[in-house]
């Protein structure tokens, strides 16, 4: 008999202790269990929406402290500051006040942030600037060990709470969209504050989305918490759907390819030729959409079965003929955010403010700062004094180049929202680029188009033939590839053909904006999953190798041996990708047929489809990549 109670015991601690080593996931059996018991209670009183709402918001916390431990206590504060933050504003009679509230909430909220996320890299810009040896310490655990007496907390290094970067910027946005008000014809967006506080903990820890988005705004989640509950006969089989369709992402795409090769290649590129590490760049990019649009198909199926409804986050964004167009179907929420929070407040394509130059010259301060060479600071500063000429004496183009430097610098932070490391800046830089090239590529006509890229393939060819640096030798037989693709739509331009094949122009628009999002992801991937002391060195010297084994010289006769031998990676990358191109209309046809199919019918699929996707699981399950944002 004490044995039996001591294994309850045990049964007991296990099931609400948090371990670190194993966070709760959406691909544990742990949390189906736990969802299955939370959709029990919640029949109980699913009409009754103040106790749906509190039980769910306890629920959340639940949840929160299954993944992150002691961090809980860190997402409370979140939610009673800005909580009282929304009370206190409409009291705020005077525009000085109303600023005031918002400007502090936002500072509390961002030196949270700032902290937990930023702090290695803000010790490694001082100590580069300053000669000085300053040592990270997490000054917050240190306290909790002086007033609970003991060394409870670990203060030699700092972790990053999972989802902190997604719950702080949805605090935010609520703050600042309740001191717009509810009057929305001045200002789009505007809300009235939440009164209830269980209501505004709800929508700031409704767990399905809470780690890893989307970023929910207030006035599109906080009405849903006043209605009944209803789930549709049709709404039950899409939930069901975009679960397995999450699994499917996560399991049999994201995580085969990180285990069984994209991670093995970017820890050491140099144990692998170039070949591989241009299949694992591109494996990666199946990767993290599988694994970040998978985790959102798991939240919006999740949440779908509970009576609420989650924003989309992805469209197909490898389908983007553009850079611009790619940040409007990749996580369209965080894009949507720094579209309404800092391109539009920075001037928008209207007119520019201290913020713009600050910004741009800032995030190159600091380049140079980690990098121990101000060249790139002194670049950037003196491109930035001759745009503020052009801008005051070429009014013509004003509006195009403010819009340009806004862009520019919403890249840029949100490279920087993604991680602290120079690599996560230089992702930002390079999209923001892509953006501006586009924008002034299509403003080109057909001859000229060959031309420039003709001049940059002779500048990349003599770089290539003088120098012999692999960087020089990639982009020199990217620039060709491009070149080919001007070259034909130039033929087709003189022949007047090109409206008639207008799809092949669509189709290479889209392989080269792939090609081109793959290659910023080799820094992106280099910063990821990486212990913040050490982020910036590890994540440049992985980029560089990574570069200089694709640029380097290949021997073309192992490309088909090592081909074969990696053939079932590169099935799963084609297969993949091939379904990621489908017909928007043939998915949405699919997805419509099994959520109306015959419920027998519908569990058959099912248990079908979650032992195909068994077959796929590893031994130690992955975390999801965008935990980690």
């Amino acid at each position: 008999m004490a044995g039996l109670r001591e294994v309850s015991l045990q049964f007991l601690k296990d099931l609400f202790a948090f371990d670190q080593a194993h966070p709760l996931l959406f691909t544990q059996f742990y949390f189906w269990a736990f969802f299955a018991i939370v959709l029990a209670f919640l029949c109980l009183f699913k009409n009754k929406t103040l106790m749906r709402n509190a039980f769910l918001f306890f629920v959340s916390l639940f949840f929160y402290y299954k993944t992150s431990g002691l961090f809980l206590m860190l997402l409370g504060f979140v939610i009673v500051y800005n909580y009282l933050a929304g009370l206190l504003l409409p009291h705020c009679r005077r525009k000085f006040w109303r600023s005031f509230v918002v400007v502090t909430s936002v500072v509390v909220d961002l030196s949270l942030l700032c902290y937990y996320k930023y702090a290695y890299f803000i010790t490694d810009v001082l100590n580069n600037l300053f000669g000085t040896s300053f040592v990270v310490k997490d000054w917050i655990a240190s306290w909790g060990n002086s007033v609970v007496g003991s060394g409870a907390f670990s203060v030699d290094s700092i972790f990053l709470p999972v989802g902190i970067s997604f719950f702080i910027f949805q605090a935010i946005s609520y703050v600042v969209d309740v001191s717009r008000g509810g009057d929305t014809s001045k200002h789009k967006g505007g809300i009235e504050p939440v009164r209830n506080f269980l209501d505004f903990g709800f929508y700031l820890s409704f767990f399905p989305q809470l780690v890893a988005g989307p970023i929910v705004r207030a006035k599109e989640f906080i009405p849903q918490l006043h209605k009944p509950f209803f789930l549709g006969r049709t709404q039950f089989g899409f939930a069901v759907f975009w679960i397995l369709n999450g699994l499917a992402k996560k399991l049999i795409l994201s995580d085969y390819l990180a285990v069984n090769f994209c991670d093995r290649v970017f820890e050491n590129p140099l144990l692998y030729t170039g070949f591989e590490n241009l299949t694992a760049l591109f494996g990666y990019s199946l990767q993290v959409y599988a694994d970040f649009s998978g985790y959102t198909d798991i939240a919006t199926g999740v949440a779908m079965l509970m009576g609420f409804y989650l924003p989309k986050n992805f469209n197909s964004p490898y389908k983007a003929k553009n850079a611009g167009e790619f940040w409007k179907r990749w996580h369209i929420s965080l894009s949507k955010w720094l579209q309404d929070y800092l391109y539009i407040p920075l001037g928008g394509n209207r007119n520019g403010t201290f913020g713009s130059y600050a910004i741009i010259l800032g995030i190159a301060f600091l380049a140079s700062a980690l990098a121990g060479s101000w060249w790139v600071f002194g670049s950037v500063l003196v491109l930035t004094a001759i745009i503020a000429l052009l801008i005051a004496f070429k009014k013509s183009w004003r509006k195009e180049l403010i819009s340009d430097i806004n862009r520019m610098d919403t890249m840029l932070l949100g490279g920087l929202w993604h991680g602290a490391s120079w690599n996560f800046m230089i992702w930002g830089g390079l999209n923001g680029l892509g953006m501006l090239i586009y924008r002034f590529w299509a403003s080109c006509n057909a001859y000229f188009k060959v031309l420039v890229i003709g001049l940059i393939v002779a500048v990349f060819g003599a770089l290539k033939y003088y120098f012999g640096a692999p960087v020089f030798n990639m982009f020199f037989w990217w620039t060709v590839i491009i070149l080919f693709g001007a070259f034909v739509g130039m033929v087709f331009h003189k022949v007047r053909k090109g409206k008639a094949v207008s799809w092949i122009s669509d189709a290479w628009a889209v392989l080269m904006t792939f090609i081109f999002i793959t290659f910023t992801r080799l820094f992106f991937r280099s910063g990821s999953n990486l212990d913040p002391a050490e982020a910036n060195e590890k994540a440049w010297s992985t980029a560089k190798n990574m570069v200089n084994q694709i640029g380097g010289q290949w021997d073309w006769s192992l490309v088909p041996q090592m081909a074969w031998q990696h053939r079932s990676i590169i099935l799963v990358f084609v297969v993949g990708m091939l379904i990621h191109w489908l017909p928007e209309n043939f998915k949405r046809r699919y997805r419509i047929w099994f959520a109306k199919m015959p419920l027998a019918l519908m569990v058959l699929a099912c248990m079908v489809a979650v032992f195909i996707i068994c077959q796929f699981i590893t031994a130690d399950l992955q975390s999801f990549i965008y935990f980690q944002f």
